[in-house]
């Protein structure tokens, strides 16, 4: 892999207004060997024309409307992107952010020398009214290599693997895709499962890319308490925890994880299957379903415990 090609896969939906923006940070990249292939999830807005000026001067833009055997959303657009590739490695950038000059460059230096099945980097958020971005030229400053092992860091965002922040060989793709009915930590589902089968990644310290905060994002919404985001998190924990069980990798430390998000969520069905799957006793089964009906009652008691042991 001296000189490998690297495919960029943009989903996009009624992002017209910022994906100019998007595409010119992918235009200027040092890193000259890529392709990347922009699936619209149907958007009702100028999308097209925006796409169209980059396709008149840049041949490696590639534009596609998301086919009708793919679920509309996020992870269908990726998956038809997956099956469309032609880079032996793959990257995901959103439709809102911008990506430093030398994402590219550097994440291929990584492959090119040290050969991991995936690289990631870290992530400098930003809002619109307030856009400072650091993109002064870098040098490469090496982190850890990450294994099957940190799968419970990496669950716990101790080890952050963000949707846009992997550079990914495009062998980890060969056997696992996105599940297309998520619509929310559909890449925090799909990544574990990647990483659950032995790959191995290396981390970089470099601040590569530049995520926009706005109210209107996929987190945002989840943060609001929209019901479709929130379902799928749900889901999408019912199947990390079902991998996990497959693969005899749910640790005491991803038990009370677990349990705790069961609590967080309301939801009973993740708090059963976590103590179920991880060989917990009658008792222990009996003291959380009973803590979990009772809980509402007793939040804010261990809310105002909360705020006294900090004072």
């Amino acid at each position: 892999m001296k000189h490998p090609k690297v495919t960029i896969i943009m989903a996009t939906y009624n992002r017209a207004h910022l994906l100019v923006e998007a595409l010119e940070s992918i235009v200027v990249q040092s890193f000259k060997n890529w392709e990347c292939l922009i699936i619209d999830d149907g958007s009702e807005d100028n999308t097209s024309d925006v796409v169209a000026h980059f396709l008149d001067k840049d041949e490696r833009f590639k534009y596609f409307p998301r086919e009708k055997e793919h679920i509309k959303g996020l992870p269908g657009c990726r998956n038809q992107g997956l099956k469309l590739a032609k880079g032996e490695l793959i990257i995901f950038f959103d439709d809102d952010d911008v990506v430093h000059p030398q994402n590219l460059e550097l994440c291929v230096k990584v492959f090119v020398d040290y050969k991991p099945d995936f690289c990631f980097y870290k992530k400098q958020p930003f809002f619109d009214g307030n856009k400072s971005l650091d993109i002064k030229e870098q040098e490469i400053e090496i982190g850890k290599w990450v294994t099957t092992k940190d799968i419970e860091s990496i669950l716990k965002n101790i080890i952050p693997l963000a949707s846009c922040t992997v550079m990914w060989s495009r062998n980890c793709f060969e056997k696992e895709i996105f599940n297309e009915n998520l619509m929310y930590a559909e890449e925090w589902e799909c990544y574990s499962r990647i990483i659950s089968n032995r790959k191995i990644g290396l981390t970089i310290n470099n601040i590569l890319y530049f995520n926009r905060k706005h109210p209107n994002s996929n987190t945002g919404e989840f943060w609001k308490g929209n019901k479709v985001r929130t379902k799928s998190k749900i889901n999408a924990v019912i199947l990390v925890l079902q991998n996990l069980n497959n693969k005899n990798l749910l640790t005491p430390g991803l038990t009370k994880y677990f349990i705790r998000l069961g609590f967080s969520l309301k939801n009973s069905s993740i708090i059963y299957k976590t103590l179920n799957y991880s060989g917990a006793g009658p008792i222990k089964k009996l003291k959380y379903l009973v803590g979990y009906q009772i809980y509402p009652l007793l939040k804010p008691f261990f809310y105002l415990n909360k705020i006294l042991k900090k004072n």
